[in-house]
């Protein structure tokens, strides 16, 4: 069965499902008429480059290609079968060949421009590579879809940030990546801009000794809803986990963040751990956290999770405004620090000066 009928054979998701409890697929489809698949969307512009403007070096490449028959593990089968089906003449590879270890960052922009679109990219990550990929998606469209799926090779080193920085509109965003042999990935994401954004996160560990840091900055104003949900599975034995989400929010903005940690039986050894923390800029701001853990292994290193929510400390505004900064220069301050705990652990100083800088112009454009 093809996508488009796997898609039109399923039933509307129930908000029960823990995927869809704050966000209905009804709001989230381009159109609302969940039972019709929209045949018009564009493809967005991709250009890779190192993070510099320069040329890619040997090693790596962007090609078009097809995803359509790539199975994808633990996936929802509603937004896997929707986004594969309007992507069929909009799918990519990035592929990355064996011991690729560039100088410095990559970086991937996807320009939606002002029309609906949607794009499938493959992550194809060879052995033994250390590389940082920065994963830019901006532009004025109402609607934006972005399937990433694909495996990082054994042994391989990857920073990986992906940016959801459109204008404004609905943002689908669906990961679903497995983690090689001994790999390590640190995978990022930092948040804001869409009015809406619903992202299903899904990361799989099915070979021993794969190591995953999941990590967020969100930042939320006006009437933004930013909904994030995050599954890491332990597949294999001696495997290692860590998610930590941190969002801010103000105005009348919701941020939901939902974690869920599966430890099958025989994955032995096994090192989970989930915490979000909230940051509330307003008394209209709402944010929910809902951590939560299936462990099927008695033989584990650990598990656990956490939530927390509060407001700036006001000792802390009085600290800085003491110092001379307005309210709204110390308020930004303490936003900037909050993000910045899980933006400095995304990756390398380079990657770091150029993630904090955008940040700043995230705050700047939302006090204007």
């Amino acid at each position: 069965m093809d996508a488009a009928s796997q898609y039109l054979s399923l039933d509307e998701p129930h908000r029960a499902n823990h995927l869809w409890r704050y966000s209905p697929w009804r709001k989230v489809h381009p159109t609302g008429k969940v039972g019709e698949i929209p045949t018009s969307l564009a493809s967005p512009t991709l250009t890779l480059t190192s993070l510099s403007g320069g040329v890619v070096l040997a090693g790596i490449s962007l090609e078009k290609s097809s995803g359509a028959n790539q199975v994808l593990h633990h996936a929802d089968a509603v937004t896997e079968s929707f986004l594969k089906a309007i992507t069929t003449d909009s799918a990519f590879t990035l592929r990355v060949e064996n011991n690729f270890i560039p100088s410095e960052p990559i970086f991937l922009d996807i320009d939606t421009g002002d029309s609906p679109c949607a794009v499938h990219l493959t992550l194809d990550v060879g052995r033994h590579c250390e590389f940082e990929l920065i994963t830019q998606i901006d532009g004025a469209a109402p609607w934006t879809g972005l399937l990433r799926s694909g495996r990082i090779g054994e042994g391989t080193i990857l920073n990986d940030v992906v940016i959801g920085h459109t204008d404004a509109g609905t943002f689908l965003r669906v990961d679903n990546i497995s983690i090689g042999r001994d790999a390590q990935v640190k995978t990022g994401t930092v948040s804001s801009g869409s009015e809406r954004t619903k992202a299903d996160l899904r990361y799989r560990m099915g070979e021993i000794g794969g190591h995953l840091r999941v990590l967020g900055s969100i930042l939320a104003s006006d009437k933004m809803h930013l909904d994030h949900h995050v599954e890491i599975h332990h597949d294999a034995p001696e495997t290692f986990s860590r998610l930590e989400w941190h969002s801010a929010c103000g105005g009348k903005s919701r941020t939901v963040g939902t974690g869920m940690l599966r430890i099958v039986d025989g994955a032995h050894g096994a090192d989970a751990s989930q915490l979000f923390q909230n940051l509330l800029l307003s008394k209209g701001a709402k944010a929910d956290s809902i951590p939560e853990l299936e462990v099927s292994e008695h033989n584990v290193v650990g598990c656990g999770h956490g939530t927390a929510s509060g407001p700036v400390d006001e000792d802390q505004m009085f600290y800085l405004e003491s110092r001379g900064f307005d309210t709204d220069q110390a308020r930004d301050t303490l936003v900037a620090a909050f993000l910045n705990s899980t933006l400095i652990a995304m990756g390398s100083e380079t990657m770091h000066e150029w993630l904090t800088n955008h940040l700043q112009e995230e705050l700047a454009d939302l006090s204007s």
